[in-house]
């Protein structure tokens, strides 16, 4: 029986570094590497609902996630709610999401040139020229999608609703 906490650690990676050897036998398997990123700070099925189709896109799905560092940045002093290595596990523990890269910046633009995925992914909410690495993408010949989000679901609307309960 597999150890099924070794195997959400195995795909977990702190660095694209430590990546880069999964990403080159992917690649020389011609799997089709899809990338998206986030903060996933309250994972809610607004979440899962875009991460599975974003999986549907390829054959590989690769998480950019936002360390805590950068989520407080983009989010403000309350934020994250979640440490990035609880957001990191449970994101690991999605059967249709394979690999869970941290990024400390503002943007994966770093990240997203280091791997050039065949497909970039982001929320309906972004215009495709608006998209952090599309540019880079399309140019090394891959696409860029855009999902539209299940209506109700977000993670600002769950933190207020907990706020106002305790208020």
């Amino acid at each position: 029986m597999k150890n099924n906490n070794q195997t959400i650690k195995n795909k977990f990676f702190s660095s694209v570094t430590d990546f880069q050897p999964l990403l080159e036998s992917w690649k020389m398997n011609n799997e089709k590497i899809v990338f998206t990123n986030g903060c996933f700070d309250i994972v809610h099925l607004g979440h899962v609902d875009y991460l599975s189709k974003a999986a549907d896109l390829g054959s590989k799905l690769i998480v950019g996630l936002n360390s805590d560092a950068s989520t407080q940045r983009l989010k403000g002093a309350t934020r994250p709610i979640n440490q990035e290595i609880s957001r990191a596990g449970i994101l690991a523990s999605f059967f249709f999401i394979d690999a869970v890269i941290l990024f400390n910046e503002d943007t994966p633009l770093d990240l997203i040139k280091n791997i050039l995925p065949n497909v970039l992914v982001k929320g309906a909410d972004y215009a495709i020229d608006q998209i952090v690495g599309a540019k880079e993408v399309l140019e090394n010949g891959g696409d860029v999608e855009t999902i539209k989000f299940l209506d109700g679901y977000s993670t600002s609307l769950i933190e207020q609703k907990i706020l106002k309960a305790h208020q």
